[in-house]
């Protein structure tokens, strides 16, 4: 993978944990009161997007992603 790609799906990678350490509902306090966005409590709503988000970022990590499928002598993937 060129130093640029390697770049781009580390940045990717970041991104992906960061987004499912804010799905976590833990900056709620617990007597917080429930608001609710999209029909949903605020807390699903945020998870929901973020694994949108994830989805997304995923499909450009493996874009930028050089995948082989060419098999040496051997016959074993390389």
């Amino acid at each position: 993978m060129s130093g640029g790609r390697r770049r781009i799906h580390v940045a990717c990678m970041i991104i992906i944990v960061l987004l499912y350490v804010i799905s976590v509902p833990w900056y709620r306090d617990v007597d917080q009161p429930l608001q609710v966005w999209l029909g949903l409590p605020d807390w699903v709503a945020v998870a929901l997007l973020c694994y949108v988000g994830v989805a997304i970022v995923n499909g450009v990590a493996w874009s930028v992603a050089e995948v082989s499928d060419e098999s040496d002598d051997s016959g074993e993937p390389r």
